[in-house]
């Protein structure tokens, strides 16, 4: 029984230490999805590497989390063995066996629930945000809210194809900003990372570009190749964007009419 209380507290903190881990790493830049998987990759000592591995290493604030979420995870994970050794191992009544069982399915069923919650997830966010603002020097901020990464706008990295539309362009001849698109930087291999270039910055291939802007243009810019079709695609998304522009002022002047 004592076992079993024991296994789902432990499972519990886990989940809450990842919890807070992720909300750490989204304060730094992260977007949720990446900062979920970094952390419970971390935790579980999975040790996956990919691209955005590192850029968590390059960053002190995010190496440190990670750093503390790996020495906590082994040892939460070794207490779980053992107490699931000491629930269904070691001799105990039968009746007590099932009691520790039935605790391990409730509690495990209830933490299910509420790591799907989105209640849970906004209010455990808001009481983590405040204790992170009193107790770390951690620069909170909601980059999601900041940049308004909803309504179908969205912050996505590409990277510059040799026969793509965009190469050995400069940013001005590109004219993305008329397509509501805005390049906040670029990472070029062997000369490092170019933040908010100028107008007269040139795309080379294989840079690697972090845009923002209405998911539905960014695709599209994508995949354009150096050919007619890619001056027509410009075209239709410098259309759409200038009509949404146009709605967004009449929004304006109704609502301080």
């Amino acid at each position: 029984m004592i076992a079993a209380v024991t296994l789902f507290l432990i499972v519990t903190l886990s989940a809450l230490i990842t919890r807070v881990a992720t909300i750490a790493l989204v304060h730094t830049g992260l977007s949720r999805d990446s900062a979920k998987f970094q952390s419970r990759s971390a935790y579980t000592g999975a040790g996956l590497s990919t691209m955005e591995t590192e850029k968590i290493m390059s960053h002190p604030v995010r190496r440190k989390i990670i750093f503390h979420l790996m020495l906590i995870g082994n040892a939460g994970i070794v207490t779980v063995m053992s107490s699931l050794i000491l629930t269904f191992v070691l001799p105990d009544s039968v009746t007590s066996k099932l009691y520790g069982l039935m605790i391990i399915v409730v509690g495990l069923s209830a933490l299910w629930w509420a790591v799907k919650s989105d209640w849970v997830d906004r209010g455990l966010s808001r009481l983590i945000n405040r204790m992170l603002k009193k107790y770390t020097d951690l620069d909170v901020n909601d980059y999601a809210a900041v940049l308004h990464l909803k309504d179908n706008f969205k912050i996505i990295e590409s990277t510059v194809d040799d026969d793509g539309w965009m190469c050995h362009r400069t940013l001005q001849e590109l004219n993305l900003r008329e397509e509501g698109i805005t390049i906040l930087g670029v990472d070029r291999v062997g000369s490092g990372y170019f933040g908010s270039p100028s107008g007269n910055f040139k795309l080379l291939p294989a840079d690697i570009i972090t845009m923002y802007g209405k998911a539905e243009g960014m695709v599209s810019l994508n995949n354009r190749k150096k050919d007619f079709f890619a001056d027509l695609e410009h075209e239709k998304f410098v259309e759409q964007e200038a009509s949404r522009k146009e709605q967004e002022q009449e929004k304006t002047s109704s609502s301080q009419d």
